[in-house]
């Protein structure tokens, strides 16, 4: 890989930082209790690894540092309760960020349907409905190959329809947050 000359760092960078609104919005949906701070490490450390920031699409990219520094953040403070931990009383962990994810305002046919599914599932269709990601990105996201994204988003979409079907409520007014972004 061939050192960037200071303008290409500086593209790099303008286009990463242009995302900061939606890593903020990214750490929020996940419960973190500072998403500015997370948005600002996240873009911190994209500056340090510009020249491993995608040149045509950082977001996805930067989704998976800021979830990598909102992991840190909850072992964190994991460790911190463990240190203040009373001896022999067990610790407790806190919320599943999916969790806090579906916390949000929801139709609650919808709520019920998105927890019925598995976090794996939940969040590579939150990645594509809420975060407005394409299969790919969300791939990239994950850690996983595209063509896995493809296969996994299918079966989670028919997991969520059947999810979703078995509620009471109608889902017709509540599945515009959800409408998925096909590749072009």
């Amino acid at each position: 890989m061939r050192a960037l000359t200071n303008q290409e760092a500086r593209s790099r960078f303008d286009a990463a930082f242009a995302c900061y609104s939606r890593l903020v919005d990214y750490a929020r949906r996940r419960a973190a209790p500072d998403a500015e701070a997370v948005a600002a490490e996240t873009l911190e450390i994209a500056w340090r690894r510009i020249e491993r920031v995608p040149e045509d699409d950082p977001l996805p990219w930067l989704y998976r540092t800021a979830a990598h520094v909102l992991s840190n953040q909850r072992r964190a403070t994991l460790r911190a309760g463990a240190l203040r931990a009373e001896p022999g009383k067990p610790i407790t962990q806190g919320r599943d960020t999916l969790t806090a994810i579906l916390d949000a305002s929801l139709d609650p046919a919808l709520d019920r349907a998105l927890r019925a599914l598995s976090p794996g599932d939940r969040e590579l269709l939150l990645l594509i409905a809420w975060e407005d990601l394409t299969p790919a990105g969300a791939a990239a996201v994950l850690g996983i190959s595209r063509p896995a994204a493809r296969v996994r988003l299918l079966r989670a979409r028919r997991r969520f329809e059947r999810a979703l079907a078995e509620t009471e409520s109608s889902p017709a007014p509540s599945l515009r947050p959800l409408a998925f972004k096909e590749e072009s």
